[in-house]
């Protein structure tokens, strides 16, 4: 796909955008608000949590759990195929996120991340890194459920790129007692012809996304977690993750992922 053509739009494409854009937008509308409320009483708030799930079953995404998700003392570590997962397992856990800075001036999207607490990273700015692993020690020390997306770029969900070992040493040695737990992002294959691959941009994959018809099933298994004391030097810590996520996505694919 290249640009989006309006004039190339049917209408029943653009009735679809325009209902999943008010079902977004209604959430939204009750959510930050409340979030506003809960945060100027210094309270837990549950609002950003809410509205991810929201926004990802406006999406057509139906979100299948499997396994049982840690919710304190967590470092979760998952596959990626979208920007919908952040959505998918914000929604499920309520968890902070580790994203590329560049998202961090995208209209709303980045306004929405940094109200979630997120902790942008540079991929380019290879000196910000021990700046970066202190900010994800500092929020892993204020109790904060983190996750990471160590392949670096997203996938179409059928195979499994080389983890980057950079932010696993958050966990070594983690700044509190924690486990790391392995997610793996199970889309179905309608979900997986939406992945955001190649040289599509954030906006045309979000209009494939909006124009589709009907749903997607996502199945997030939340993997047995393990103690990262267990492998103390980071890529030994790395490897284990994506060996569980690789034995993982090899039993739901059928065959042996490499």
């Amino acid at each position: 796909m290249t640009a989006i053509s309006l004039t190339e739009t049917k209408p029943i494409e653009m009735a679809r955008v325009a209902l999943r854009a008010v079902w977004i937008g209604a959430a939204l509308a009750i959510c930050l608000p409340m979030h506003m409320l809960w945060r100027l009483f210094e309270l837990s708030s549950p609002w950003p949590r809410f509205f991810m799930r929201v926004a990802a079953r406006a999406c057509g995404a139906r979100v299948k759990l499997i396994g049982k998700p840690l919710r304190h003392e967590v470092f979760y570590v998952s596959n990626h195929l979208s920007w919908l997962d952040i959505l998918v397992i914000g929604g499920l856990t309520g968890t902070t996120f580790v994203s590329q800075d560049g998202v961090a001036s995208w209209p709303i999207i980045g306004r929405l991340a940094k109200m979630n607490r997120t902790i942008f990273v540079s991929r380019s700015d290879k000196l910000a890194v021990a700046e970066q692993i202190a900010n994800l020690r500092d929020a892993i020390a204020e109790h904060q459920a983190v996750t990471i997306f160590p392949e670096g770029t997203t996938t179409d969900g059928r195979s499994l790129l080389p983890f980057k070992p950079s932010l696993f040493a958050t966990v070594v040695p983690p700044p509190k007692k924690l486990l790391i737990q392995p997610v793996l992002l199970d889309f179905d294959h309608a979900g997986k012809d939406l992945a955001w691959i190649g040289e599509e941009t954030a906006p045309e994959n979000a209009w494939r996304v909006f124009t589709r018809k009907g749903s997607f099933e996502i199945r997030v298994h939340f993997l047995e977690p393990f103690d990262p004391g267990d492998h103390p030097d980071r890529k030994l810590l790395t490897s284990e993750a994506r060996r569980r996520i690789t034995a993982a996505l090899s039993a739901t694919l059928g065959y042996q992922v490499s």
